[in-house]
């Protein structure tokens, strides 16, 4: 099994993920072009799209997998799980693509249930995530997909007390789930022994590859040397990315179930032009006199920008919340879940929100600005249009 070649140490001060500190750099500019940020949702039945003619109780799979799979009303596997799962099952390396709502989490999780089954290893499976929203949504479904099995998992993030992510490694959980600062923290305490792990998941690898987590990947990677399996998936896939992708996997088995650069084709997607000298908060604030956005995500590319239209929303009698890296993580749990009761009209967030919030109904995505990349926007309005339902994405363009 390939490891990567360099043991790069990290470069803490330039590690986002661990110090939260961040050199001064000149306001990037969006390499977008906003023609491409146009385009009418395909009308698609939900069957024809998001779900296969496989059932879930046609796979040879545990009985209590087959009874919660039940009970969280799955019944139809969606493409990628039809694709990935009997191959993950064989023990295969994996790179898959699919867009968000796909069930790329269940794709991977229900092999690794099935895997731990036959041989329940504590520690013996690490899921990488690169924000703490998304490992928490991973650690839900992997709770949902075991009840009675008496598997157990833990998630470690930022934000929290480390001294209970102590207590939860004592108790052998079998699936470690967290984000890359906060592993690599529990590493070097010598509390989590990594060189136990034998499968390696990374979701949204991405993201995980890119320069800001690249150091931390690489130095897990590192420590956890040999393993039997490692997994790629996400919604896009970089081409510059090939050769660490090229390092990670051995011999994988390649699913593109989209191509990882286009949008989810059931989102209605349109820009609004600001004219010069137009008030935009104005022009945003008449788009909330249309009912039809019940449940929106306003993104923005500054947390300081996220605050104020949070409050400037409230003040104008729309309830809002935010949440961006700054945020405590139990405040940016209440905030989903306020947005998910409804009891918030408008999730103000940065690109932390972009991956890993499975929010059901969110109506309309809204880029308050212009997102810097293909790759944020495609994740960005991918919270919208999921599992088939159709959703609708709107650009502001200064």
């Amino acid at each position: 099994m390939n490891t990567f070649r360099k043991n790069t140490r990290p470069n803490r001060r330039d590690n986002h993920t661990s110090s939260g500190r961040q050199q001064t750099k000149r306001k990037p500019v969006s390499s977008l072009d906003p023609s491409l940020l146009v385009k009418k949702a395909k009308a698609t039945p939900i069957n024809s799209n998001s779900k296969t003619e496989t059932r879930f109780d046609d796979l040879e799979l545990h009985s209590k997998l087959q009874v919660n799979i039940q009970k969280k009303g799955y019944e139809y596997l969606t493409p990628i799980q039809e694709q990935a799962i009997p191959v993950l099952l064989d023990g295969r390396d994996m790179l898959a693509i699919a867009r968000t709502g796909s069930g790329k989490t269940a794709a991977f999780l229900i092999p690794i249930i099935t895997q731990l089954l036959e041989r329940p290893l504590a520690s013996s499976i690490l899921i990488v995530a690169p924000t703490r929203e998304l490992a928490l949504q991973i650690g839900d479904e992997f709770r949902g997909l075991t009840l009675g099995m008496n598997l157990r998992c833990a998630t470690f993030i930022g934000g929290t007390n480390i001294n209970s992510d102590f207590k939860h490694l004592a108790q052998k959980p079998h699936v470690i789930i967290g984000t890359p600062g906060r592993l690599l923290d529990l590493s070097n305490q010598k509390a989590l022994h990594l060189n136990q792990v034998k499968t390696l998941v990374l979701d949204e690898f991405d993201r995980m590859l890119d320069m800001g987590f690249i150091h931390d990947v690489k130095r897990l990677v590192t420590l956890i040397g040999s393993r039997e399996q490692t997994l790629l998936f996400s919604a896009t896939l970089d081409k510059a990315q090939q050769k660490l992708i090229d390092e990670l996997l051995d011999n994988p088995q390649e699913i593109h179930v989209d191509s990882g650069t286009v949008a989810n084709e059931h989102i209605e997607q349109e820009t609004i032009r600001v004219p010069e000298g137009k008030d935009k908060f104005l022009m945003l604030q008449d788009l909330f006199q249309d009912g039809a956005l019940k449940k929106v995500i306003l993104f923005t590319e500054t947390k300081r920008l996220a605050d104020r239209l949070s409050k400037k929303l409230n003040q104008n009698g729309i309830p809002s919340g935010q949440i961006h890296g700054n945020k405590s993580q139990n405040f940016r749990n209440k905030m989903l879940n306020d947005f998910k009761l409804g009891t918030i009209r408008v999730l103000v967030a940065t690109d932390v929100a972009a991956r890993g919030i499975d929010v059901a109904d969110v109506s309309h995505v809204i880029n308050y600005q212009l997102p810097m990349t293909m790759d944020s926007y495609i994740h960005r309005i991918g919270r919208t249009g999921r599992a088939g339902k159709t959703g609708r994405a709107i650009t502001f363009i200064n």
